[in-house]
């Protein structure tokens, strides 16, 4: 699971909150492309267009907003017609028409975002899985070490699934990794897989 490369659709109003639920999405090692962010960053329709038709999956952000915006509508009929799977994300089931009427989604929950940002894993994880594998591949995180003077390279692997990371947060179990060269310790949210905090380090 390296280099896939998702499109996120969604309205314009719906930015930030696309914004918080991708935001540690992104940290995986795949792309994650935001319709509205990639065209306020200049970059042209035609680009965004590229960066949909090379999309392994289009994540299609369905609430209130979007009965309002023609991208998404427009964006997931191009998604569907180049064989590309569309996974809607909506607020409320009457709000999944049209071709995505059948497709099993997850349900945006604004409550409780963190229940929302696991099950899209659940469903990212599962949706990205090489064809034909007996079990959801392992993911990871890798980022430099903050410790002054260290910005050695660490590696926090997921190998558990969505399950057992979902009892680790009912239990308040972090998860952890260090890195091998200051042993400076960073915890994760096991739900969202959010930076949590650092702990010691030489």
């Amino acid at each position: 699971m390296t280099g896939e490369q998702i499109f996120v659709s969604h309205a314009p109003a719906d930015l930030e909150l696309v914004q918080e639920l991708f935001s540690t999405v992104k940290n995986f090692p795949f792309g994650v492309h935001i319709a509205l962010e990639e065209v306020e960053s200049g970059r042209s329709r035609k680009r965004l267009e590229g960066r949909l038709a090379n999309s392994d999956l289009v994540v299609a952000v369905l609430t209130a907003e979007s009965a309002k915006s023609q991208w998404i509508n427009q964006e997931i009929g191009y998604a569907l017609a180049k064989g590309i799977p569309v996974l809607p994300l909506y607020e409320s089931g009457d709000l999944r028409g049209g071709f995505v009427t059948e497709i099993e989604g997850v349900t945006l929950d604004r409550e409780n975002l963190s229940f929302t940002v696991f099950n899209l894993l659940c469903r990212l994880r599962a949706e990205l899985a090489p064809l034909g594998a007996l079990s959801v591949p392992n993911w990871y995180i890798r980022f430099p070490c903050t410790l002054a003077d260290c910005g050695h390279p660490v590696t926090l692997e997921l190998e558990e699934g969505q399950t057992k990371l979902w009892k680790r947060y009912e239990h308040g179990q972090l998860l952890d990794v260090s890195c091998e060269v200051c042993e400076s310790t960073y915890y994760f949210d096991p739900a969202t897989i959010g930076f949590v905090r650092r702990e010691g380090g030489i």
